[in-house]
C-alpha cells in the first residue's frame, strides 16, 4: 500500500518546469502553496493533507485535493468521517469496478508528484520504516483518481484523490511484508508517455484495456529504498527534513 510520502515544493514544479508553464510555476508559489500542506517531508494519508495533484482536465496545472477521495455520492460529512480512510488506495486490478472508484477511474484521473514514498517491513514481530525513491532522485509521478464532492450543508466543493496501486516488484515485495494483507503492493508510477496516456480523455471500451496495461510494477533497477527512523509511536520525530536520512537497526535481518 501506499499510506506515507514525501512531497516537496520542487516535486510540484517537476512538470511544470518541464513544459515550460511559467503561468503553472506562478500559480503554484504565489496562489496554491499557502494553502497546502507542504513541505510533507514525511506525511501520512491518515491525516488527509492537502497537496498537488495534476488533473486530466488541466495536466500542466494543478490543483489541491485532499488525500483519499469522496466519491460524489457520500452523503454527509459524517459519512466521509466513517469512509475517508478507505479511500487512500485504490487497487488498479478493480478501478472501473469498484463503486468508490469507477467513475473517477473513466473521467477523472490525474498525476500525484512526489520525492518518495515510505513503506513498513515487518521482521520478528516488529516493524522498520523504509524510504523509497528513485535512484537518480528524481521526483516520480503517481497514478491518481480525483473527485469534486459537494457538501449540501455548507456548498461547499471539497476537491480529493487516491493513490492506484499495483502488485509489488521485487524490491517492493521485500519490503512489504505485512501479514495481514493479501499481499505486497507498491503505488503505480508512471514515466514519459505512460504518464500522458494516463491524463488522455477515455472515450471508449478498449481504451479502459489501454490504461489497465499501464498500470503495472515499476522497473526495481530504477528504485532505491533505505530504513530511516520511525513513522509512527512516540519515538516518530515529525514532519522534519531528516527524516528520510538512512538509519540503521542492527536487530533487523535485511
Amino acid at each position: 500500500m501506499c499510506y506515507d510520502i514525501k512531497a516537496s515544493l520542487e516535486a510540484q514544479l517537476k512538470r511544470a518546469r518541464h513544459y515550460g508553464n511559467e503561468q503553472a510555476i506562478e500559480e503554484i508559489i504565489e496562489k496554491l502553496l499557502p494553502y497546502s500542506d507542504l513541505p510533507s517531508y514525511h506525511v501520512s494519508g491518515f491525516s488527509h493533507p492537502r497537496l498537488f495533484i495534476y488533473p486530466d482536465k488541466t495536466p500542466y496545472q494543478p490543483i489541491l485535493a485532499y488525500w483519499g477521495l469522496i466519491p460524489s455520492w457520500i452523503k454527509d460529512r459524517s459519512q466521509v468521517k466513517k469512509y475517508w480512510n478507505n479511500t487512500l488506495n485504490a487497487r488498479g486490478e478493480t478501478i472501473f469496478e469498484k463503486p468508490s472508484f469507477r467513475d473517477a477511474a473513466k473521467k477523472n484521473r490525474c498525476l500525484f508528484i512526489i520525492d518518495g514514498f515510505y513503506e513498513h517491513h515487518h521482521y520478528k514481530g516488529k516493524t522498520f520504516p523504509f524510504y523509497v525513491s528513485r535512484r537518480d532522485n528524481v521526483p516520480m509521478s503517481l497514478a491518481g483518481l480525483w473527485s469534486e464532492w459537494i457538501d449540501k450543508s455548507t456548498g461547499e466543493v471539497v476537491t480529493t484523490f487516491t493513490i492506484i496501486t499495483t502488485e509489488a516488484n521485487p524490491l517492493l515485495r521485500k519490503i512489504h511484508n505485512n501479514p495481514k494483507l493479501k499481499g505486497p503492493r507498491m503505488p503505480v508510477i508512471l514515466s514519459g508517455e505512460a504518464a500522458e496516456n494516463w491524463l488522455k480523455p477515455l472515450n471508449e471500451q478498449e481504451d479502459s484495456t489501454k490504461l489497465k496495461d499501464l498500470l503495472k510494477p515499476y522497473p526495481v533497477e530504477v528504485l532505491k529504498a533505505h530504513t530511516v527512523q520511525r513513522l509512527r509511536g512516540r519515538n516518530y520525530p515529525g514532519n522534519i527534513k531528516s527524516i528520510t536520512e538512512e538509519v540503521e537497526y542492527k536487530e533487523l535481518d535485511f
